[in-house]
């Protein structure tokens, strides 16, 4: 029996965007954002052609809602990483380590979030991460630093290393798995924070 439009269109309690979401994201990561078709991600998610446009006018629109998502979700594994730390400099190092882990659990939205081909994007997209990122950054260099060249430096680092880490540059027996992404992201800190920081 075939099921009504209705029941097919389906995803009546907000699911369809969630859905249309995640259907794009499998698309991006076989294909690339490029050739990421809202038509494909409605066949996907099971849904008639027309129903992803309910939430996502334009391709564009579906790519800042993939970015939204991704910066939403690092601004929570960055609190989460900070949690119960008080040393400015160990809640900093917790979320560059926990960015390189958003990164390779989740490397299409960490390529979409930074993309500079989007359109519409609205001019607080990611604040909150970037945000919580810069008051760390300042608590450790202190007052008499520009702001957003401390946040630059501390973004430098975990950004740099998830890029180098996605574009394969790292080699494959180092980062295996995430764990032992996990240890090198700690490593580079560890590093970082003595003998290439200066402080060893």
């Amino acid at each position: 029996m075939g099921r009504s439009k209705k029941a097919s269109d389906g995803y009546h309690h907000g699911d369809l965007r969630a859905a249309v979401i995640r259907a794009a994201v499998e698309l991006i990561a076989e294909r690339g954002h490029a050739k990421l078709s809202l038509r494909e991600c409605a066949r996907r998610a099971g849904v008639s052609h027309a129903a992803p446009y309910r939430h996502f006018p334009t391709k564009d629109a579906l790519l800042v809602a993939i970015a939204a998502e991704g910066f939403d979700e690092l601004y929570r594994a960055g609190l989460a990483a900070m949690e119960g730390l008080d040393d400015p400099r160990d809640r900093l190092d917790a979320y560059g380590v926990a960015y390189v882990r958003f990164a390779v659990q989740h490397p299409v939205h960490l390529r979409v979030m930074f993309t500079a081909e989007l359109e519409g994007c609205p001019e607080d997209l990611g604040r909150e991460a970037f945000e919580l990122l810069e008051h760390t950054a300042v608590a450790v260099v202190g007052p008499g630093v520009d702001p957003r060249a401390a946040a630059a430096a501390a973004w430098s680092l975990p950004h740099g290393l998830s890029m180098l880490i996605l574009d394969g540059r790292i080699p494959a027996e180092v980062v295996a798995d995430e764990a032992a992404v996990e240890a090198l992201a700690r490593s580079v800190y560890a590093l970082w924070r003595g003998p290439l920081g200066g402080a060893g």
